[in-house]
This record gives structure tokens, sequence and C-alpha cells, in this order.
């Protein structure tokens, strides 16, 4: 595969290891949710580099049913920041709280990291939409549970009821768990080549609009809008919990 050059831009940026072959554990650790982004294009070899990653990774049945609608497009942006500032309003008056860990500082930088992006969002150079759509999946499955009564009743009459219960359950799960491990490939590429990028889901408190402004059909599920651009600032190593606080040995 043809080497992408970064540019000066992101070696500038981040005083962390940039670049196709930055060490996958120094990527991970560094990979904060970078809100504030500079107002410069992202070429579209990057942005085409950052979709790849995210094909690579696996999906449910690899039925590979993504699809990811990249937004350079100035007036779009414009529409979608509308929905955005409204949402971001709605989601601080509603349900913001500082968490238990962490300093007051760190929220207040955090919260500005927020205000900022929801305030610049018509600037954002690009914006990536993550969506997935089982499809006809979930009703073939139906219909070959009925003509299979052997595995029903192989499987158990009180787990199949269960599992008739949660189907839905299951469909959305099964969606989540072929999407996201993409996402996670986006922003880890994203890092590693220099670039800012948060995953966001705030947008499904008006999903319907978002959908409308970019002609998502409505059977298409969207699963995470993602900013990205060069950052202001520059990486720094991620604050987590301490392994020990979650990590269960055999059970709960």
């Amino acid at each position: 595969m043809a080497e992408v050059d970064i540019g000066d831009a992101a070696r500038v940026a981040a005083p962390v290891p940039v670049g196709a072959d930055a060490p996958i554990l120094a990527v991970m650790s560094s990979m904060q949710a970078m809100r504030r982004l500079r107002p410069d294009p992202v070429p579209d070899e990057l942005l085409r580099r950052l979709v790849e990653a995210a094909m690579w990774a696996g999906s449910g049945g690899d039925l590979e049913r993504q699809s990811f609608i990249v937004v350079t497009d100035r007036e779009q942006m414009r529409r979608l920041a509308d929905v955005w500032q409204a949402v971001e309003r709605f989601y601080l008056a509603a349900f913001l709280r500082q968490p238990d860990r962490g300093t007051a500082e760190q929220f207040r930088r955090t919260l500005a990291a927020v205000e900022h992006q929801a305030e610049h969002f018509a600037d954002t150079p690009a914006l990536i939409v993550a969506c997935y759509d089982l499809g006809p999946v979930p009703n073939q499955i139906r219909r070959k549970l009925l003509r299979s009564p052997g595995a029903i009743r192989r499987f158990g009459t009180r787990r199949m009821l269960a599992f008739m219960r949660n189907q839905k359950i299951f469909s959305n799960r099964s969606e989540a768990a072929s999407i996201y491990p993409g996402v996670q490939n986006l922003l880890l590429a994203a890092r590693s080549l220099g670039l800012a990028a948060n995953m966001t889901t705030w947008h499904l408190m008006a999903e319907g609009e978002v959908k409308e402004i970019l002609g998502i059909p409505s059977r298409i599920h969207t699963y995470s809008l993602i900013p990205v651009g060069w950052p202001i600032g520059s990486f720094g190593p991620v604050r987590r919990r301490p392994v020990d606080e979650v990590i269960h040995h055999d059970r709960w």
C-alpha cells in the first residue's frame, strides 16, 4: 500500500509517535478525544485511509453492511452544526454532571472543549458518519427457525422463548458490534496519522434531522458522528480507571 504523507501539521502538533509505523500501544494510550480542531482541510486521501482502516474491522456474520458518509461540504456542515448545537445545549441542560473520578479542573477543561466544538462545528474540516444496516437478515433468521423445528428442540423451549422476546435487542447489539470496532479502527488510524477525532453519539437525540440533511434512508441506522481535523494542541496520555478496578475474575 502506498505511503500517505501526513504533512507538517501532524508532525508539529503531536510530541508523541505519529505515522503509519507508530507503535499501536503508544497510539492507544495517547488517543484522547480531541474536540478542538483547526479549520484547515484534511486531504481526501487521508479520509479514505481512515475509512479503509474502519473496514479492516470484522462484522457479524462477515456481512460487511457498513456505510460511511464523509461530509466536507460547507453548507452541509453548517446545517449539521445547527442540529449539533441544539443537541449539545439540550444534553448539557438535561444530563450533564461531573464524573465521580477526576478533578473539577479536568471537568472544566472537558466542558470547555465540548462547548468549543459546538460553537465551531460549522468549521469542522470533515465529518464521518458511521452507519450499519442488517437488512433482511433478522427476517431471514425468523423464517429459517420456523423451518427448523429440530434446531428449536435442541436449543430448548425456554431459551427459544427468551430469544424471541429479545430478538430486537439481539439485532441492535449485533449491528452495534459490527460497526463500533470499525469506528475504533478509524479513531486509531486518525490518531496515528496525527489527526484529531472523537466519537460522538449525541446526534441520536435528533437522528431524524441528521438523516434528512444527509439523505440517509430510514432503514439505515447511524451509530456515530466523528468530527475529524488537525488538532489545536497536542496529544497526551489518556486518564482512565486503574485496570484492577474493572477486572472481575471468574464471576462478578
